[in-house]
């Protein structure tokens, strides 16, 4: 049974602790004088994540659990301040004492700790990555994130849904379209209408578009990591051409405020020729990156994520099916119809992600081909304010994994706004593909996974 997310939820007399499965959504009702949980780490490592953010968000203890630390509340966060109940209304919060983070390290005969992070010299957001090693080895890794923590949640508490779009659409940029259409979905959920299969198909194509841009960014910067700066250059050139197709289709680079119940103008003609010179481009490529073998000595048994390890910490998206775990939310009949295949490999390394997302890249050209041919005039206007009152959920595969979305609505204004990036599950079992590695490789495994700082640190 594979644990999705876990939440909480500030009702008036009690906090809701809930915990989506696979196939089975548990609610816990916590008092609100001494708030109490019982952990799910042990059972489910990727609950550390999810409970420590439950304890700063709310104040819910976590008993029995192994990792306590503050999680969202950074050092100088005042303490017994929880900002996602009902009555924390405060605009802006004094610096508290100053209070240490403790690192998970290893202590030895010459073991020494790297600190890398937050601040970067890429054009990458804040993130923290604390290393234990033995000379150039690897010993142990934690991550530290939420150092851009937005408070999105709570932003969108009280505005209607159609006000909350933009803020949605821009949650992370590698992932707009999905974003939109998890939206999109809990809309259609609300007001009971039905898409038309011309629209459906449309948003297809823009979240295969969408899903090609950043396999193709993934396929020039993980070489180029290894040192083959070529590849970065071809891909580079091609993923830009992509996002001119997205700006073409959609009058935006990423794709922000596409997604919409009314036609876009589609032009069909350019989108195939794109899509026929792509197709053509990525045979070049896969013969030419193939035939390399100092790279694939590179790529080959590096970072490795066992079966075992993925499905312990219920992983998704590429980083579970190079690991050999069939999990993508496209695998419906609706896009079997348009020729969806799933791309799993077994050995769980940078190679074997770097082969996923190069396999989805040539199935997306198949899919997007097949839904040009469908694509027909049609439209919808919905009219806003027909909004019904309830919990919705939604599921849709980015081109980074699986993201879980649910909007509780009342009086037709957000309740309680909960998402779940992909990344905020994979980030957790980076750890495991470090040790048996240098520190050199760190950006090689780290780039193999493409994971969102934005999606993570709402």
């Amino acid at each position: 049974m594979r644990v999705i997310a876990k939440y909480a939820k500030d009702l008036k007399t009690h906090f809701e602790v809930v915990t989506i499965y696979d196939n089975n959504i548990i609610k816990e009702i916590v008092s609100k004088k001494n708030p109490k949980i019982k952990t799910l780490m042990i059972e489910h490592p990727c609950c550390i994540w999810f409970e420590r953010k439950i304890k700063d968000d709310f104040g819910i203890e976590i008993e029995d659990a192994f990792d306590t630390r503050r999680i969202i509340h950074h050092e100088r966060f005042p303490l017994n301040i929880y900002p996602m109940r009902k009555d924390f209304t405060k605009k802006d919060i004094n610096f508290a004492t100053f209070i240490p983070y403790n690192y998970e390290t290893i202590d030895g005969d010459g073991v020494f700790e790297v600190s890398v992070g937050p601040i970067h010299a890429g054009i990458i957001e804040a993130g923290h990555f604390h290393f234990s090693q033995a000379g150039e080895n690897i010993l142990h890794q934690e991550i530290r994130h939420f150092y851009k923590y937005k408070g999105i949640e709570k932003m969108l508490e009280g505005k209607n849904i159609f006000e909350a779009k933009k803020i949605i659409s821009r949650i992370s940029a590698n992932e707009s379209i999905a974003y939109q259409i998890a939206l999109r979905d809990i809309i259609i959920k609300a007001t009971n209408i039905t898409l038309p299969t011309s629209l459906k198909i449309e948003h297809a194509i823009l979240l295969e578009l969408e899903r090609v841009i950043y396999h193709l960014t993934n396929l020039g910067f993980i070489p180029n990591d290894a040192g083959f700066a070529s590849a970065l250059s071809y891909c580079s050139k091609l993923s830009e051409d992509a996002r001119r197709v997205m700006k073409k289709l959609t009058n935006h680079r990423f794709g922000f405020d596409s997604i919409e119940f009314n036609k876009l103008n589609f032009d069909i003609v350019y989108l195939k020729k794109f899509i026929n010179e792509l197709e053509k481009e990525m045979d070049f490529f896969e013969d030419w990156i193939m035939d390399i073998p100092s790279l694939w000595d590179r790529f080959d048994s590096t970072g490795i994520l066992s079966k075992g390890n993925a499905q312990k910490y219920d992983c998704v998206g590429v980083v579970a099916r190079a690991s050999g775990i069939k999990i993508d939310r496209r695998d419906n009949k609706f896009y079997k119809d348009y020729g969806f295949e799933i791309s799993i490999e077994k050995s769980g390394d940078v190679g074997a992600r770097f082969k996923v997302r190069l396999n989805e890249i040539k199935n997306s050209i198949k899919m997007i081909n097949n839904f040009i041919k469908d694509c027909k005039q049609n439209s919808l206007i919905l009219k806003k304010g027909n909004i019904k009152d309830g919990e919705y959920f939604s599921f849709v595969e980015s081109s980074i994994g699986e993201i879980f979305m649910t909007i509780e609505i009342k009086d037709n204004k957000i309740e309680r706004f909960f998402v779940r990036d992909p990344s905020f599950i994979n980030w957790q079992v980076m750890h495991l593909m470090m040790p048996n590695n240098i520190i050199a490789d760190f950006p090689l495994i780290n780039k193999s996974c493409d994971l969102s700082y934005a999606g993570n640190d709402l």
